[in-house]
C-alpha cells in the first residue's frame, strides 16, 4: 500500500495546522496543533478558535486579520495565542482562504508557529543592547518579561537572588519563580497588567514568595513598570528580598505579645491589690483621726504631732495610690463613665467646702464666681470632681499669697451648649520652656532633688485623659511670676 506522504506530512508537522469553517469553528486539528496548544483534536473540534485560543486582549486584532484573509486570501502575522493550561505562547500565523469546489465550500487553512523562543531571544539582544549596564546597577533584582511571561532579561542581582547561573533565567515563564500556590494569580495579574499598562506594585496586600532554583521560598516584594520598546511593551518587575523585614516584624509582633501580656498581668496586679492597699491605709487614717479627736483619752503635743505626721503622710500614700490605679485603668480602656444630672452649681459648692480650709490655712483668699441661673449638665460627676480637685489643689499649693478662685460659665460654640469652669490663682506661674511638657505623665516643673512640691506628676496628665473621655478639653494659660489659668470646657451632654 503507497504511502500518503501528504496526510503524513499533515499530520507529523511540529506546527499547529488547523482548519476553519467560514464561521471560525475549527474542522480540521492536527496532532502539532494538539502539541503546540494543548488541546486534543475532540476537544477542538466544533469550538470557535477565537474563544478558544485568542486572549480577550487580541480578539480585535484577529477580526482584522481574519477579514483580511477573506478578502485577499492570504495573510501573514505575528500574535500572541493563549493554551489549555491558561499559558502564552508567541506564534507566527499564516491564514489562507481555500475553496472546495466539489462542495463548493469556502474554509480558512491557518498554521501557527510556536517562535516563543525566537521571541524572547529577539527581546534580549534588543534589551541587552540598550538596559544591561543600567539594570545591573540597580541594587534589586529585575527581571524583564515579554507579554507572554516569559523571562527576556535577568540582572545579575536577581539570578543571586533565584540561585541561577548567569543567562539561564532567559526563557522561562516568569511564574517559575514563585511557588506553585501562587502561579495561577500572578498569570491572572500579568494577563490583566498588560491590559492596564501602568507602574504599580503586584499583588498589593498580600504576602508574595520567591522560589529559588533549589525550591527554597523566601518573602518578596514586587513592583511592575511597563516599557514601551521596538518590539512592543514588555514588563520591567522589580524584587526585593524582604526576609530580614519580615524577620524583625515578627520580632516586633513578638515583643508586641509580650508588652500586651505584661500590660495584662500589671492590670491583674492592680486590680487585686487595689483593696489591700487603700483598706489599711484608710484603717491608719480612720484610727489617727480617732486619736486625734481625743476620744480614748488625752495627748501630749508631742504625741498629737505625731499623730499629725501619721495622717498627712497615710493621706498622701493614699492619694499616689489612687492617681497609679487611675492612670492604669484610663490607659487599658477600663474607665466606665457614668452619665447623669449634674448640678455645677452644688458640685463647686462642695468643692469649695472641702478646698478652702487648705487656701485658708496659707491665708489665701478663695472666690467662687458663678451666674445667678443654675447650670446643669449630663455627664459623669465623679470624673469631673477629681478633674477640678486637681486643679484647685495645683492652685493653692503653687500660691504663697493672694487669691485663688473658681469661675463657671456658659458658651456656645457652632450650635454647641458647653460649659466652662476656670480655676485661677495669682501664684508663680509657668516658665514657657516648661509649658509644653506640662501634661505628660509624671512630670513635673520642679524636678530637681530639693524641690518644695511633693506629688507623682500625674495630676494634669490624669485630668486631661478625664477631660478627653467627658467629650471635652483641658487648656490653660500662665504668665511665669504672675499666675496661672485652668479651663475646663465640656459639652453639656456626653452624647
Amino acid at each position: 500500500m503507497p504511502i500518503d506522504f501528504n496526510q503524513l506530512v499533515l499530520q507529523e508537522t511540529p506546527d499547529a495546522i488547523i482548519v476553519m469553517a467560514p464561521d471560525g469553528k475549527v474542522v480540521h486539528w492536527t496532532r502539532g496543533a494538539e502539541f503546540v496548544f494543548g488541546y486534543t483534536a475532540a476537544e477542538a473540534a466544533g469550538r470557535s478558535l477565537m474563544e478558544l485560543l485568542v486572549p480577550a486582549d487580541r480578539l480585535g486584532e484577529e477580526r482584522r486579520y481574519m477579514e483580511l484573509a477573506r478578502t485577499a486570501g492570504l495573510c501573514s502575522y505575528e500574535s500572541i495565542r493563549r493554551r489549555k493550561d491558561g499559558s502564552l505562547v508567541h506564534v507566527a500565523i499564516s491564514i489562507k482562504l481555500i475553496h472546495d469546489p466539489q462542495h463548493e465550500t469556502t474554509y480558512f487553512l491557518t498554521t501557527q508557529k510556536d517562535v516563543t523562543s525566537l521571541k524572547v531571544l529577539r527581546d534580549a539582544k534588543l534589551l541587552e543592547a540598550k538596559f544591561r549596564d543600567l539594570l545591573e546597577s540597580t541594587p534589586d533584582g529585575i527581571v524583564m518579561s515579554n507579554s507572554t511571561g516569559h523571562i527576556v532579561l535577568a540582572n545579575s542581582q536577581a539570578e543571586r537572588l533565584f540561585a541561577y547561573e548567569s543567562g539561564e533565567m532567559r526563557g522561562r515563564p516568569v511564574e517559575s519563580l514563585l511557588p506553585a500556590r501562587l502561579r495561577a494569580g500572578d498569570v491572572g495579574q500579568r494577563s490583566s497588567y498588560f491590559a492596564q499598562s501602568r507602574p504599580r506594585a503586584m499583588e498589593d496586600g498580600l504576602e508574595l514568595y520567591g522560589l529559588r532554583k533549589d525550591g527554597t521560598e523566601f518573602p518578596v516584594e514586587i513592583s511592575l513598570s511597563p516599557l514601551e520598546t521596538e518590539e512592543g511593551v514588555l514588563i520591567s518587575i522589580a524584587i526585593r528580598d524582604i526576609t530580614e523585614r519580615k524577620r524583625f516584624e515578627r520580632a516586633l509582633y513578638e515583643k508586641n505579645l509580650e508588652l500586651e501580656k505584661a500590660n495584662q498581668a500589671k492590670d491583674r496586679f492592680l486590680a487585686s491589690i487595689s483593696h489591700e492597699l487603700r483598706t489599711p491605709l484608710n484603717a491608719i487614717i480612720g484610727f489617727t483621726g480617732t486619736l486625734l479627736m481625743r476620744l480614748p483619752g488625752p495627748l501630749t503635743k508631742d504625741q498629737e504631732k505625731q499623730l499629725r505626721t501619721v495622717q498627712l503622710s497615710a493621706k498622701h500614700l493614699l492619694s499616689l495610690i489612687n492617681d497609679l490605679l487611675d492612670l492604669a485603668k484610663i490607659e487599658s480602656g477600663k474607665v466606665e463613665l457614668l452619665e447623669e444630672p449634674v448640678s455645677c452649681t452644688m458640685l463647686l459648692h462642695s468643692l469649695a467646702d472641702t478646698l478652702m480650709p487648705l487656701a485658708q490655712q496659707k491665708g489665701l483668699q478663695f472666690r467662687l464666681e458663678m451666674p445667678d441661673k443654675e447650670i446643669q449638665l449630663n455627664s459623669d460627676r465623679r470624673a469631673i470632681n477629681q478633674i477640678l480637685i486637681n486643679l484647685v489643689n495645683n492652685a493653692i499649693k503653687f500660691t504663697e499669697t493672694g487669691e485663688v478662685s473658681v469661675h463657671l460659665d456658659e458658651v456656645t460654640h457652632e450650635e454647641s451648649s458647653l460649659v466652662t469652669i476656670r480655676v485661677c490663682d495669682s501664684g508663680m506661674g509657668i516658665p514657657e520652656s516648661d509649658q509644653e511638657k506640662l501634661f505628660e505623665a509624671f512630670s513635673q516643673i520642679d524636678s530637681s532633688s530639693t524641690r518644695r512640691f511633693e506629688g507623682t506628676g500625674l495630676g494634669l496628665y490624669l485630668s486631661q485623659k478625664l477631660a478627653t473621655l467627658l467629650r471635652g478639653k483641658l487648656t490653660f494659660s500662665s504668665e511665669f511670676g504672675k499666675g496661672s489659668i485652668f479651663t475646663l470646657t465640656i459639652p453639656r451632654d456626653m452624647q
